[in-house]
């Protein structure tokens, strides 16, 4: 039986503002909840968070990872959300072998946590916290072709409804999410937003293309003002080398101000049935 894999990029919004009530992430919550109830149910789930940088591709590998609070200057209560999800050691081996196989330098960590690019998702889309889970880590320096490797070292992965989840933010200039009364923000926003979608979904680009594109991404329009850092923009490299296709669907939110996207890799291929808080990729005719 063929195994099923679907993959995620995800725009994650700031901290832990998703789980507090902050309406300026209204659209995001909405869209993270029925995504977890429209997905396959997966039986473990593989996170490439924004958060963690390394100088190798590093997995978590403890049974009961503990959550790290990354972030400042929250309510207290941010300091003690839960997410008692299991960690996933089997599964961090076989991440590890692959990308060892496919000559990438790699290492496991028994010790890390998981960082809010993991709970804060996770909480609304699977809130029960009972599917096992890991981490990858970017790597150091982070440039797109080593990325897209890493995820093509993934395709060889052999776990059935495995969850893959790239979370980042498609816009991540913390200056202009605060700023709301400059209409060239949104303009410049919207525009890197645009040649996005295009990139990672359109069906007439050969994978060729769309690879050199991907690589080349600073040279979107205005890509550096929305990625002065490209941090949050790295894990989508990672979800597209696993599937080396175009996106399947492709949903928009307004976060912080900001229109931003999150794109889906079905393991049928196919879409999954989401409300009318979500877009579509175009198909082949």
């Amino acid at each position: 039986m063929p195994r099923h894999i679907d993959t995620l990029f995800i725009s994650h919004g700031g901290g832990p503002l998703p789980l507090l009530g902050d309406p300026e992430h209204h659209e995001l919550v909405v869209q993270l909840t029925a995504l977890g109830k429209s997905l396959n149910p997966p039986s473990a789930i593989l996170v490439i968070s924004a958060h963690w940088e390394a100088p190798v591709a590093t997995i978590t590998a403890g049974a009961n990872p503990s959550l790290i609070y990354d972030y400042y200057g929250f309510p207290a209560e941010s300091y003690a959300i839960e997410y008692p999800c299991p960690g996933a050691p089997n599964l961090a081996r076989q991440v590890h072998d692959a990308l060892k196989k496919a000559g990438l330098p790699t290492s496991l960590d028994e010790e890390r946590g998981f960082d809010h690019g993991l709970f804060v998702p996770l909480k609304l889309m699977f809130p029960q916290a009972d599917i096992p889970c890991i981490q990858l880590s970017l790597m150091n320096p982070l440039d797109a072709g080593t990325h897209i490797e890493i995820g093509r070292a993934l395709q060889t992965l052999d776990v059935d409804r495995l969850l893959v989840i790239g979370s980042g933010f498609s816009f991540h200039n913390m200056r202009e999410f605060f700023n709301h009364s400059d209409p060239e923000s949104n303009i410049r926003n919207e525009a890197f937003e645009k040649w996005l979608e295009d990139t990672v979904c359109n069906p007439d680009l050969t994978e060729a293309d769309r690879t050199k594109r991907l690589i080349h991404w600073d040279q979107a329009p205005s890509a550096r003002f929305c990625h002065p850092r490209e941090e949050h923009l790295v894990p989508l490299f990672v979800c597209y080398g696993l599937n080396e296709r175009p996106g399947t669907q492709h949903l928009s939110a307004r976060i912080l101000g900001k229109k931003t996207g999150t794109f889906i890799w079905s393991g049928s291929k196919g879409m999954l049935n989401l409300n009318a808080h979500t877009s579509r990729c175009r198909m082949p005719e």
